[in-house]
């Protein structure tokens, strides 16, 4: 049974934003969070605006296991670059390998940029293929302040990338002296000025996206090539902890065997293994003759595919946790009680990764897939999946939703999702997203029907209108208005686009006061504080404000008597103002009304 809460609920406190957005994202020049969306409890996506490409950049977390259990605590930084096909949706680290669930229980903040494809993770010297790549810039300058101020993040730091961000990794950690603690590299290019590497380069980055790279560190033999090759910029790493790895280009466990015996028939991950392998060995001797330790694995098979850097984010997470100062293991865990035996019938949730602890009126505990709540009150429920992100984003059990009093389910049209909690409820489709529902909102929504009903899902969540004690939902077919003294009103279609030309509740018309209702030959019309706003086919959409104008068409019989409906606003003329109807029009001068028909 859906929970319906009373109006009184909506006047007690709006529903706050899931995420509070720094001043400085206004301040044209400062990188600062634009956008944040709660991907699950401990996943979360952030739009930070880098000054350097004049752009927002996706950034996303997996955040530290002991993130809930200890919220005043800071965590170091590890972060994952991607290969050269990267994409602008997700970063391969979580698309292509399991990282969500290998740090699932690892005391980190794990950081993943989301694009720059063919990058190098560089500061291009010149745009290139529509983008102005100055990634160094934005990895090093602009969003390390960015997370140690608004996301419980400290500046130990290391960086670990496959193939394209092998290379990049190495380079920041060297052009950049100090920066890291830790670095790794998985079948990266550590030497790219040593004969034909250039070239290699060039032929990858315009084969991956049409991209030039002479855009990027200019001709080959040039100085921005010396500046960009690990294999030069050895002697920089000397304070850092290094783990390197690559395959022999044979094939191995995760590969399809091809024609040739011992070799794979991905040709390509063969030879850009055996590169790897080769500019990885020279690398590695450099570093031997500067007497500088790394740790480095060269595995007996093995193309240039995800299977094995996934392999090797594993197997190198011992080092990275020591460099980083932070625990290999996970927590020493148990469950028992209401939420071991919730935790035992739904296998889908993992192992824990914390104890229990308190929270709100009741406890909590972590696990890999989400979190289990129990109170007295409300029972044990689990809350996971975008449902979870969305409450952890608002605060959880702190939150106006307070705690869950029931598990999520899905929904009879077999589309969306949703989960009651104490202070309203969580819906989530695939096109909408999970989005809160509550107060006053959630009462007129319920009565209309759910998502069943005209509005559809909810799209957005709720927001308070500037400039009038109110509030404001979005909805798939519908925008509902809500106001302490009108109550919660849907507005839709043609008539909503009207009263958004008007000003919405800062016109004349001021918040709805009943939602769209049907009139004669397939017109509709909604009440507003101030007036009305009537729509017909063949008419459009035009509002009638309240007062001798619309008092003198009531008189007339509205849209059944012989003006019909309105086809304009008021206007003003000479001495008054008038508004034009299908089949006439009113004047109104100094209170008296004047009715002219056609």
């Amino acid at each position: 049974m859906r929970r319906i809460l009373g109006i009184a609920a909506m006047t007690a406190a709006l529903l706050a934003p899931a995420v509070t957005v720094p001043a400085q994202a206004q301040q044209p020049g400062v990188a600062a969070v634009q956008r944040v969306e709660w991907l699950s409890d401990r996943r979360v996506a952030l739009w930070v605006f880098s000054p350097a490409m004049n752009t927002p950049i996706q950034v996303q977390m997996l955040l530290a296991r002991d993130w809930n259990l200890r919220p005043e605590a800071k965590f170091p930084m590890l972060l994952m670059l991607d290969g050269l096909r990267a994409q602008d949706d997700e970063n391969g680290w979580t698309k292509d390998a399991d990282a969500e669930v290998f740090y699932a229980d690892k005391n980190v903040n794990v950081v993943l940029p989301v694009g720059g494809q063919s990058s190098f993770y560089s500061d291009w010297l010149e745009p290139n293929n529509g983008h102005t790549y100055k990634w160094e810039t934005f990895l090093t300058e602009e969003l390390p302040p960015v997370l140690e101020r608004d996301w419980r993040t400290t500046d130990v730091r290391g960086v670990q990338g496959l193939s394209m961000g092998g290379t990049a990794a190495m380079n920041l950690a060297g052009r950049n002296p100090g920066l890291m603690k830790y670095v790794a590299s998985y079948s990266g290019l550590l030497t790219t000025t040593t004969l034909g590497m250039p070239q290699a380069i060039e032929f990858a980055v315009r084969d991956a996206g049409g991209f030039d790279s002479s855009a990027m560190w200019g001709p080959p033999g040039g100085p921005e090539w010396d500046a960009h090759d690990p294999y030069l910029l050895a002697d920089k790493l000397r304070d850092v902890s290094m783990y390197v790895s690559s395959g022999s280009g044979l094939a191995g466990s995760h590969d399809q065997a091809g024609e040739v015996p011992l070799l794979s028939e991905n040709w390509a991950g063969t030879g850009l293994e055996i590169l790897s392998r080769l500019s990885t060995q020279n690398f590695v001797t450099k570093l031997e003759q500067l007497e500088i330790p790394v740790q480095a694995n060269y595995r007996p098979s093995g193309t240039h595919t995800w299977p094995y850097w996934d392999f090797e984010m594993r197997q190198s997470w011992t080092q990275a946790a020591s460099a980083l100062g932070t625990d290999p293991a996970g927590a020493a865990c148990a469950s028992d009680g209401a939420i071991g035996s919730l935790a035992q019938a739904a296998a889908w949730l993992g192992g824990c990764v914390t104890t229990e602890y308190p929270v709100a009126d009741g406890v909590v505990q972590d696990f890999r897939n989400g979190r289990v709540f129990h109170s007295a009150t409300a029972g044990t429920h689990a809350v996971t999946g975008r449902i979870g992100g969305t409450y952890a984003g608002m605060g959880g059990p702190t939150s106006a939703l307070g705690m869950p009093t029931g598990g999520e389910h899905p929904l009879p049209d077999g589309r969306g999702r949703m989960q009651t909690f104490e202070g309203g409820s969580i819906y989530w489709t695939p096109q909408t997203g999970a989005q809160v529902l509550r107060g006053a909102f959630l009462e007129e929504w319920g009565k209309q029907g759910f998502e069943g009903g005209p509005a559809g899902y909810p799209v957005a969540a709720e927001a308070r209108t500037p400039s009038r004690d109110g509030a404001v939902q979005s909805f798939e077919h519908a925008t509902m208005f809500y106001s302490p003294t009108t109550g919660a009103h849907r507005v839709e279609g043609f008539i909503l686009d009207r009263y958004a030309q008007l000003g919405f509740e800062n016109s004349p018309l001021g918040f709805p006061v009943s939602s769209e209702a049907p009139l004669k030959d397939l017109g509709r019309f909604s009440r507003f504080e101030g007036g009305a706003i009537y729509w017909s086919p063949l008419s459009g959409a035009w509002s009638v404000r309240n007062g001798p104008l619309a008092d003198a068409w009531g008189a007339q019989g509205f849209e059944n008597g012989r003006l019909g409906y309105p086809v304009s606003d008021e206007f003003a003329v000479p001495g008054g103002i008038q508004q034009n109807f299908q089949t006439g029009f009113i004047v109104v001068r100094e209170g008296e009304s004047e009715v002219h028909g056609v």
